[in-house]
């Protein structure tokens, strides 16, 4: 059974660090892609980073490049996003997904196994 958990949401500073981990299970990481999405209040769910299981490559949101860092650890079944001067138009639920395509992209509409999402709240 294919499962996906997210933890380390709560309430940062604008301009504050955060880490999200997905951890996995039913399935080895590297036999599938992990994308993360946010959805804001009222707002469509959006693409924000991704992790190919060919070559782990990686790939960026325009808004999130050079802020935001994903990686996996193969041997925890996790997959981390690390979040750097974060905004407050980034409040919202930080979702990971994963996806049996080789390389990864930011459509949520190719990832069909979904977390429940972890509460991310930038404010002062």
């Amino acid at each position: 059974q294919v499962q996906l958990v997210e933890s380390g949401g709560g309430l940062v500073q604008p301009g504050g660090p955060l880490r999200l981990s997905c951890t996995v299970s039913g399935f080895f990481l590297n036999y599938k892609s992990i994308g993360w999405f946010r959805q804001a209040p009222g707002k469509e769910r959006e693409g924000v980073s991704c992790i190919s299981k060919r070559y782990g490559s990686t790939y960026y949101a325009d808004s999130v490049q050079g802020r935001f860092t994903i990686s996996r650890d193969n041997a925890k079944n996790t997959v981390d996003l690390r979040m750097n001067s974060l905004k407050p138009e980034e409040t919202g639920v930080y979702y990971c997904a994963a996806s049996d395509q080789l390389y990864c992209s930011l459509r949520p509409d190719e990832y069909a196994y979904w977390g429940q999402g972890t509460q991310v709240t930038v404010s002062s």
